[in-house]
C-alpha cells in the first residue's frame, strides 16, 4: 500500500497540469449535470416490512381514486372572542373560503365544517381538511399560495386562521451564515497549524472541489433517484469535513518530510505513502459506516448512507492525487514543519531550514535510549534545550498516570451518556415546530378545540376480502376499538365500491408523540389478531402516529445487526493496519463510550431543554428516530480516522523500535497537533448547521459536532494513550497464525525505507523538480548538516 501510494504520489507531482485538469473536469461535469438535470420530485418515504406501509399499498390498490400518500392541509378557524363559528357572519367567511379553497387544480376533496361536524363544542373553532391528487412535495406552489391566499381573506375578513399539515411543508433554512463561519473558524486552524495561508488553502480548496462534485453528482441523480434535500445536506456535511482532515494530515506529513532533508518531490511520495495510507483506510471505515445504514432497510437512510459515502471516497481519492499535484505548484511557499514563514509561505531570514539534512525520523527514534519513557521523549522532542510540545507534556503526563487519567475519562464520559437512559424517539410533526410557524399555531388551536389527540388520528383498515362477512368483521373491529382506553372518537366505517375493504378513524385523547398513543396502536393491533381469527379479516393500522411507531420500532431493531456488522468490519480492518487483537477492540469500546455521551448530550439538549435557547432550539420533545442509528453509523467513521492517524504513529514508532510507552508520546509528538486540528475543524464545520431552520439537520450538526469533540478529545487523546500505557507490549500483540494470514498493508511506510538514500543524494547530483531554480533553491531547502534536533519536529 504504502509503496503503491509513494509511486502516486510522486506522479501526481510531477503529472500536476493533467492531475488538476482532470478534477477541474469532474467538477464542470458535474456541474453541467446538476444545472440541466429535472428538477428533483417527491422524495418518498417508505418503511418497507412494517404494518402500516402495509396498510398504505392496501388502500392504493382498493380506494384508487383517494390519493392515499396525497398531501393533506387543515385551515383553522377561531372566532373572535365573544362570538361562535355559527354566527351568520363567520358561517359566510368560511363557506367563501371553502368553494375558494375547492377551486384549486390539484384539488381532490374539501371537506365542510358545518356539515362535517368538525366544530368544537364550545363553538369556536371549526376546520377545514383539503385533500390533494399529488405527494405535498410535489405540489405547484400555485396550489400553497392559492392555499395561503384563501387563508389571508378569511382572516382579513375577522377570523383567526391558521393552516396545518404536509401541504404547507417549509422549505427548509439553510445555515448559510453557519456554514460561513464554520468555514472561517476551520480557515484559522489551518493557518496556525500550517503555517501560511497557501498551505491553510490547499485543504480548503480541494475539500471545496471534491464536496462541489459530490452536490452537484448528486442533484443531477436527484430526480432519477429519488434523492431529498436532507441527502445532498448530509453529503456536504461530512464530505467537508473529511475532506479538509484528510488534506490536512497529507500536507502536514509532507512539511514533517521536508524539515527532514528531503526534496519535494520525495517528500510528497513519502507523505502520501505513510499519511496517504492511514487516509485510505481511514475513509474506508467511513465509507463503511455509511453505507452499512442499507441493512435498515429503510430506502431514504439507504440513499443518504450511499451518497455521503460517495463524497467520502472523492474526498480520499483528491486528497491522493490534487494535493500532491497542488503541492508542486505551490512549492517554497509550502515551507517544512518547524520553519517559520511569513503568511504567505516566504522564509524569514536564512538558514532557518538547515541542519536537516541526513536526518531522519527514524533515524532519531533508533538514537533514543530506552530508560524512562516521558523523560526520554520530552529530551528526544527538545532537542538541544528546546521546550517540549504540549502534545509531549500531555502524553508524558498519561503514561505516568494513565489509571488516574482513564477513570477520569471513562467516569466523565459515563456521566454525559446518563441521559441517554431516558431516550424518547420520534419523528417530528407540525407540534416540534417553532410557536412562530402557522403550522404549531393551528396544531394547539386543533388540540384546544378537538383534544391533543386530534392532531394524530389513526387509520384502521379492515381487509375484509376473505371474510363471508365485511360489514360484520368492520362492525366487530369498530366495537372492539371503542372499549379500549385513550379513545376519544371512532367513526363508521367506510368501504370502497368493492365492498371488501373498511376504513375506520380512531381519535387517540393523547398527543401523538405520547406513550399512551404508541400503546393504543399496539392494544388496536392486538384487537385485531383475534377479529382475524373469527372473522377472517385482516386488520391493519397505519396513519402518520402509527408510521413514526413502526419507524421507530424498526431502525431500533435494527440497531444491533447493524452494530455487528459495521464495527466487526471495521475491527477486522482495524487488524490487518495495526497487526494487533487488543489496539482495534480498544478502538470499538471507544468509540460506544463516546457515541453514548453525545447521544446524552442530545437527549440534554432536544429532549430536556438544557441549554436549548444557546443553539436556538425553539421547541423540545421526542428524538429524531434516526438519529442513535445514524450517529452510530458517522461518529463509527470518523472516531476510526482518530484512531487511525494518531496509533499508526505510534504503530510506526514501535515498529521501529522504540518501547510502548516512547512510542506513544512520539505518536503524540507528532500527530496530536494535528489531530487536535482535525477534530477542531470537522467540529466547525458541523457546528455550522446547526443554524439550520430544519431540526433534522439542526439536531444532526450539534450530535456529530458534540460526538466528534468527545471522542478526539477525551477518548482518543486520553483514555486511548493511557490503556496503551496500561498494556505495554501486550497491547501489540498478535498470535503467530494470524500474522501469518493477514496481509501486510504496510500503514507505517517500512517499504519505503530504500528509498531514504536516493531521497539524500547532494544537492549539486539532482533537479529540483519544484520550478528549476536548481542549487540555489536546494540550498534554502536543506542548508548543511548541523542541529541533529530539527529532524524531532513538533508537527
Amino acid at each position: 500500500m504504502a509503496t503503491f501510494l509513494y509511486t502516486l504520489g510522486r506522479l501526481a507531482f510531477r503529472r500536476r497540469h493533467f492531475v488538476v485538469l482532470i478534477w477541474v473536469a469532474l467538477l464542470t461535469f458535474a456541474g453541467v449535470g446538476a444545472a440541466s438535470a429535472p428538477a428533483a420530485g417527491a422524495s418518498s418515504f417508505s418503511i418497507p416490512g412494517t404494518e402500516a406501509q402495509k396498510a398504505f399499498d392496501l388502500l392504493e390498490q382498493r380506494y384508487p381514486g383517494m390519493s392515499a400518500d396525497g398531501a393533506t392541509a387543515r385551515v383553522v378557524f377561531k372566532a373572535p372572542e365573544g362570538e361562535k363559528m355559527a354566527d351568520a357572519a363567520n358561517k359566510r367567511i368560511v363557506d367563501k373560503a371553502v368553494g375558494e379553497l375547492r377551486d384549486g387544480s390539484e384539488v381532490v376533496a374539501v371537506s365542510d365544517p358545518f356539515t362535517t361536524n368538525a366544530v368544537s363544542r364550545d363553538g369556536t373553532i371549526a376546520y377545514a381538511s383539503v385533500t390533494y391528487k399529488v405527494p405535498a412535495m410535489e405540489l405547484e406552489d400555485a396550489s400553497k399560495e392559492s392555499l395561503e391566499a384563501t387563508a389571508h381573506k378569511a382572516q382579513d375578513a375577522g377570523l383567526t386562521v391558521e393552516m396545518g399539515g404536509d401541504a404547507l411543508q417549509p422549505e427548509p433554512e439553510t445555515a448559510v451564515a453557519g456554514e460561513i463561519i464554520g468555514l472561517a473558524i476551520a480557515a484559522v486552524v489551518l493557518v496556525v497549524t500550517l503555517g501560511s495561508l497557501v498551505a491553510a488553502g490547499l485543504p480548503l480548496l480541494t475539500a471545496i472541489i471534491g464536496v462541489g462534485i459530490g452536490v452537484a453528482t448528486i442533484t443531477a441523480l436527484a430526480s432519477a433517484l429519488d434523492l431529498g434535500d436532507t441527502t445532498s445536506t448530509l453529503a456536504l456535511m461530512i464530505g467537508l469535513a473529511v475532506g479538509i482532515d484528510y488534506a490536512l494530515f497529507i500536507v502536514s506529513r509532507y512539511r514533517s518530510e521536508l524539515a527532514e532533508g528531503r526534496e519535494r518531490e520525495e517528500a510528497v511520495g513519502r507523505a502520501a505513502g505513510t499519511a496517504g495510507s492511514a487516509v485510505v483506510f481511514a475513509g474506508l471505515t467511513v465509507v463503511i459506516a455509511l453505507a452499512g445504514l442499507a441493512v435498515v432497510d429503510v430506502p431514504m437512510l439507504t440513499k443518504m448512507g450511499l451518497a455521503a459515502a460517495g463524497t467520502v471516497v472523492v474526498a480520499v481519492l483528491i486528497a491522493l492525487t490534487m494535493i500532491p499535484a497542488l503541492l508542486g505548484y505551490a512549492g517554497r511557499k509550502v515551507r517544512p514543519a518547524g520553519e517559520k514563514g511569513g503568511l504567505w509561505g516566504r522564509r524569514k531570514g536564512k538558514g532557518s531550514a538547515e541542519g536537516r539534512k541526513g536526518t531522519s525520523a527514524t533515524g532519531s527514534m533508533e538514537g533514543t535510549s530506552a530508560g524512562n519513557a516521558a523523560g526520554n521523549a520530552e529530551e528526544a522532542s527538545a532537542g538541544a534545550g528546546g521546550k517540549p510540545s504540549l502534545g509531549t507534556r500531555w502524553a508524558s503526563f498519561v503514561v505516568r498516570r494513565p489509571v488516574a487519567v482513564l477513570l477520569l475519562g471513562v467516569v466523565g464520559l459515563g456521566t454525559v451518556a446518563l441521559p441517554a437512559t431516558q431516550l424518547e424517539l420520534g419523528l417530528p410533526d407540525d407540534g416540534s415546530q417553532p410557536t412562530s410557524t402557522t403550522q404549531r399555531r393551528a396544531y394547539d388551536l386543533l388540540s384546544e378545540g378537538f383534544g391533543p389527540g386530534f392532531n394524530g388520528p389513526l387509520m384502521v383498515v379492515v381487509d375484509a376480502r376473505d371474510s363471508a362477512s365485511p360489514k360484520q368483521a368492520a362492525t366487530a373491529v369498530t366495537d372492539g376499538i371503542k372499549g379500549l382506553d385513550d379513545v376519544v372518537t371512532v367513526t363508521p366505517a367506510t368501504f370502497n365500491k368493492a365492498g371488501d375493504t373498511a376504513m375506520i378513524t380512531v381519535v387517540p385523547e393523547s398527543k401523538p408523540s405520547s406513550t399512551q398513543t404508541e400503546d393504543l396502536v399496539h392494544a388496536i393491533r392486538d384487537a385485531g389478531a383475534g377479529v382475524a381469527t373469527d372473522t377472517d379479516a385482516k386488520v391493519l393500522v397505519t396513519g402518520a402516529t402509527a408510521m413514526n411507531i413502526d419507524f421507530s420500532q424498526k431502525l431500533t431493531d435494527a440497531l444491533v445487526p447493524y452494530l455487528a456488522l459495521v464495527v466487526g468490519l471495521a475491527f477486522l480492518l482495524l487488524i490487518v493496519i495495526f497487526r494487533s487483537i487488543l489496539v482495534p477492540l480498544k478502538a470499538a469500546l471507544g468509540f460506544l463510550l463516546s457515541v453514548l455521551a453525545a447521544l446524552g448530550a442530545v437527549v440534554a439538549v432536544f429532549q430536556w431543554g438544557w441549554l436549548a435557547g444557546v443553539i436556538g432550539v425553539e421547541e423540545t420533545g421526542p428524538i429524531m428516530s434516526m438519529m442513535p442509528i445514524f450517529m452510530v453509523g458517522v461518529v463509527f467513521g470518523l472516531a476510526m480516522d482518530y484512531e487511525v492517524f494518531l496509533v499508526t504513529r505510534m504503530r510506526e514508532a514501535y515498529v521501529h523500535g522504540e518501547n510502548p510507552n516512547q512510542a506513544v508520546v512520539t505518536g503524540f509528538r507528532y500527530s496530536a497537533r494535528v489531530v487536535a486540528a482535525a477534530a477542531a475543524i470537522m467540529m466547525a464545520v458541523f457546528a455550522g448547521f446547526i443554524g439550520s431552520g430544519e431540526s433534522m439537520i439542526k439536531m444532526i450538526g450539534f450530535g456529530l459536532a458534540i460526538a466528534v469533540f468527545f471522542d478526539a478529545f477525551v477518548v482518543r487523546m486520553a483514555i486511548v494513550p493511557a490503556v496503551l500505557a496500561l498494556l505495554g507490549d501486550r497491547a501489540w500483540w498478535l498470535p503467530k497464525w494470524l500474522d501469518r494470514a493477514l496481509p501486510d498493508v504496510d500503514v507505517e511506510g517500512e517499504g519505503l525505507r530504500a528509498h531514504d538514500d536516493s531521497a539524500r543524494k547532494p544537492a549539486e547530483d539532482g533537479k529540483d523538480h519544484e520550478d528549476g531554480k536548481g542549487d540555489r533553491d536546494r540550498k534554502g531547502d536543506r542548508g548543511d548538516k548541523g542541529d541533529e534536533d530539527r529532524s524531532l519536529v513538533r508537527v
